[in-house]
């Protein structure tokens, strides 16, 4: 039996909190039913999509969201497969698991699709994930340490084919001196990156 097959309930056994309200009982999760939950990537970004709204929203703006973070697109840029290959999961499986969770309402019928309380208790894990995009001050896409890596790469080479060349930029240049500029380049880039 694989762990996906493995509901939640018989992973681990839950606390119950009722601090809150005497009347109503709070379900607790345990670490591994978090993990399990935010095991995969689809489900994550749907608790990141729901936990920027207020109320009900349609499974198909959930679902059109997921679909352009994952091809890294716009919603309007997105094609019908594009669409499709995520609506179906999260249709049939993945808002059931979190609905079964406590973690969501899903409401298959009417393809509507609301964050519970009990979501607040994964949003930590969801902060952990680390992003792949780096933005400016002014908030737009900045440049990926690889085009820094890429860019002094290119400038190596160019050093170093102009000085086999002997082209005039390089002729004050020896063997050594050329090598250390080049070492020097990628010390420069690789301190900014670790202190980025």
């Amino acid at each position: 039996m694989k762990a996906e097959d493995i509901s939640i309930e018989e992973q681990s056994e839950c606390t119950t909190d009722s601090a809150n309200d005497p009347g109503e009982t709070a379900k607790r999760f345990s670490m591994d039913e978090i993990f399990h939950l935010l095991q995969n990537e689809r489900r994550r970004m749907v608790l990141r999509y729901l936990r920027g709204t207020e109320g009900p929203v349609r499974m198909r703006d959930v679902a059109e969201q997921v679909a352009a973070w994952e091809h890294h697109t716009t919603v309007e840029q997105l094609t019908s497969t594009q669409r499709q290959r995520v609506y179906i999961p999260l249709y049939q499986s993945h808002l059931k698991k979190l609905d079964k969770a406590g973690v969501i309402e899903y409401q298959q019928d009417r393809g509507i699709v609301e964050r519970k309380p009990l979501a607040d208790q994964v949003d930590q894990y969801l902060e952990i994930e680390p992003t792949t995009e780096s933005t400016d001050e002014n908030g737009g896409q900045g440049p990926e340490w690889g085009d820094y890596y890429i860019g002094t790469t290119v400038v190596g080479y160019a050093v170093v084919l102009g000085a086999v060349m002997e082209l005039p930029f390089t002729s004050f240049i020896s063997g050594i001196g050329l090598a250390a500029l080049i070492l020097l380049l990628y010390t420069v880039v690789t301190i900014g990156w670790n202190i980025n």
